[in-house]
């Protein structure tokens, strides 16, 4: 498979590219993903089974397990991060290692209910969080080791990326295989 292929299958939706400008009407569909996403992932895993489940989405990808179970991990950290930020001044934030923690037994062998649950419990209470905040709220800051001061209003259209990404990894997993 060639490079030109693999990026196609590591990025279905194409790579993240923040808009120029954050409209309110863009924030609100940002949300309305948020607030999709857990029922989507559901109907994209619906009647798959562990041999399936235990399927790279892409040679050298992570299986739709570990992605299951990434999404919930990766948007914890997020949610965090968004209280962090309406509660403190520009707060450092911390990344971490998600393909390390994409390796750890409770992403690999864990049954995908236990993460769908916590990702739809998760989301809700996000939506609440992010439905009661002001347009000034949007225009806080976290401080990013890597990428600097990141506004909160970007941090949600690369999350809202983040659910359409993973879900076409499962998506297109599926129509390639048939399933």
């Amino acid at each position: 498979m060639d490079e030109k292929e693999l990026n196609k299958l590591r990025y279905p939706i194409g790579k993240f590219s923040p808009p120029k400008e954050i409209t309110t009407s863009a924030i609100k569909n940002f949300i309305k993903t948020i607030e999709e996403t857990p029922e989507k992932l559901r109907a994209a895993v619906q009647d798959l089974n562990e041999e399936q489940l235990d399927t790279p989405y892409r040679p050298g990808g992570w299986t739709i397990r570990q992605v299951i179970h990434h999404l919930p991990d990766s948007h914890m950290n997020s949610y965090v991060r968004f209280k962090l930020a309406l509660t403190e001044n520009t707060p450092a934030i911390k990344t971490y290692d998600e393909a390390k923690w994409a390796e750890l037994d409770d992403s690999k062998d864990t049954p995908i209910e236990v993460s769908l649950n916590l990702l739809e419990s998760l989301h809700k209470r996000w939506v609440v969080l992010l439905r009661s905040m002001s347009e000034k709220d949007f225009h806080k800051t976290v401080n990013h080791p890597e990428w600097g001061e990141i506004k909160l209003d970007r941090m949600l259209a690369l999350y809202a990326w983040h659910c359409r990404h993973h879900l076409a990894h499962i998506t297109t997993l599926r129509q390639r295989k048939g399933w």
